[in-house]
């Protein structure tokens, strides 16, 4: 049976659509399917870091979502009595990703944007009501029963959330971390300036009652409040109980209640993510407290692991062992930020506080630094996003880049690479880019050059220009 499609993606949310992007992106063609009419309205995800705007930045939207996000100075730990025991605080300047380290912002406005591009860009095709209840695989691709009809492509993404159907066809189950707790999340907007709650995230480490306060954009804020086991039977909480537990930061008088309901957080991940032309990302693959903001973050590195490596293979510009490599990489980065998340938990709720804290200082708080691991397979600084400096002519380095391999050059190495050696890997679609301004980076590494992957991490060093021929063997 002929393929409709190169690529169905069953999940229409910001995971879902950002896969959408990156495909058609790559050229294929994109059906994105999802069982809901509309987009959420409520808020759900609150925070994406650098790494993933740069992700928006490649599908050409991050200038569209900036005005929707609110930059974060970070994070602290307070006790009961409100001393400080940990302080996450994020710079304020840019980031050697090109970005901020920290982004508030509104879900429902960003899957807008996500949306609104995709319905101008060429390839995608998308259907809203329409449920997947089925699906089989050939050698050939993928047939998928719909509420719609029967609906055929190469391969399929299932970014279809926690509960996921296509994590069910695959099968394999989902690995518990170890994290599993009642929380009650509200909504609210303000209805008067209160500029004492702050611009910081806060966790609230109380024994009685764990809590986070977490900034949103313009007038919204949120609060995260455990659950005790006798409370709250169903997902919900009576509104009178809802302010009750607000009482030492908001009332009535101070905001608008938007939305309140009680959530499980649990720490999973899938054990299997692939089943030949079945994939999995985002919360289907994998499930994380909320206490890194890292939830939504994980998913879209999902999906840039991947379109990339799907567009190749499906183009027969690799074999499909390349597939094997998404869940090898993807599973310990994915683990490594869960099992950071769980650490938190456990300070926030007081039950690990030296396992989150390590050996705290006598003068002073904890500092905490953001984590950055290598994919799994890799150690340092391979397997790791590469810096965005800003170009000689303006230009940042993603924009002259694109979707594509690409060799940096220090401009000296770049005079003394051998033409037929630029040719060819011009003739296996890479970019090559030689400019002053990647000689810091490239310096501190001992390099001349770099071979960097279409999800701009680093694949490949050279110590001068002869070793940038050895760059062809690799991808």
């Amino acid at each position: 049976m002929p393929q409709e499609h190169d690529v169905a993606v069953i999940g229409f949310g910001p995971v879902g659509a950002t896969m959408a992007h990156l495909l058609a992106q790559q050229g294929l063609s994109v059906l994105v399917l999802d069982r809901e009419a509309a987009a959420y309205h409520l808020p759900r995800a609150v925070h994406f870091d650098d790494e993933v705007m740069r992700v928006f930045q490649g599908i050409g939207l991050a200038d569209a979502i900036l005005p929707h996000t609110h930059v974060s100075p970070g994070m602290r730990f307070v006790d009961a009595q409100g001393r400080l025991l940990m302080d996450w605080s994020r710079p304020m300047a840019l980031t050697p990703q090109g970005w901020n380290a920290s982004y508030r912002f509104h879900q429902p406005a960003l899957e807008k944007v996500l949306r609104d591009g995709l319905a101008t860009r060429p390839g995608v095709t998308y259907e809203t009501s329409t449920e997947v209840t089925d699906i089989a695989q050939d050698a050939h691709g993928v047939t998928l029963r719909t509420t719609a009809g029967p609906r055929r492509a190469a391969w399929a993404v299932g970014c279809d959330g926690a509960r996921s159907f296509l994590r069910g066809v695959i099968g394999g189950g989902m690995a518990d971390l170890g994290f599993d707790e009642r929380w009650l999340v509200v909504d609210l907007i303000l209805k008067r300036p209160r500029p004492d709650l702050g611009d910081h995230s806060i966790q609230f480490c109380r024994p009685e009652r764990p809590a986070t306060y977490v900034r949103g954009v313009g007038d919204r804020r949120r609060f995260e409040i455990t659950v005790h086991p006798d409370e709250a039977p169903g997902d919900r909480l009576p509104a009178e109980e809802v302010w009750r537990l607000l009482a030492p930061w908001v009332s009535e008088r101070d905001a608008e209640l938007e939305r309140s309901a009680v959530y499980t957080f649990r720490s999973a991940v899938a054990a299997r993510w692939r089943d030949r032309r079945l994939f999995i990302a985002g919360d289907a693959a994998h499930l994380t407290p909320p206490f890194m903001g890292q939830g939504m973050c994980t998913g879209i590195r999902d999906a840039a692991n991947l379109a990339w490596k799907l567009a190749r293979v499906h183009r027969g510009e690799a074999g499909e062992g390349l597939l094997d490599s998404y869940q090898a990489e993807r599973v310990p980065h994915a683990r490594a930020y869960i099992e950071t998340a769980v650490r938190l938990g456990g300070l926030i709720n007081t039950r690990a506080m030296a396992a989150a804290l390590g050996e705290a200082p006598e003068d002073g708080p904890v500092r905490m630094e953001s984590i950055a691991p290598a994919l799994g397979g890799f150690t340092t600084p391979f397997g790791c996003p590469v810096p965005q400096p800003v170009l000689a002519d303006g230009v940042r380095l993603d924009d002259r880049v694109g979707p594509r391999f690409a060799v940096l050059l220090r401009p000296r190495a770049a005079a003394a690479l051998d033409p037929a050696i630029m040719d060819r890997l011009a003739a296996r679609g890479a970019v090559l880019v030689a400019d002053a301004a990647l000689d810091p980076w490239l310096a501190s590494l001992d390099a001349a050059a770099a071979l960097v992957r279409p999800d701009r991490q680093l694949l490949a060093l050279a110590a001068d220009a002869g070793g940038v021929a050895a760059f062809l063997e690799r991808f």
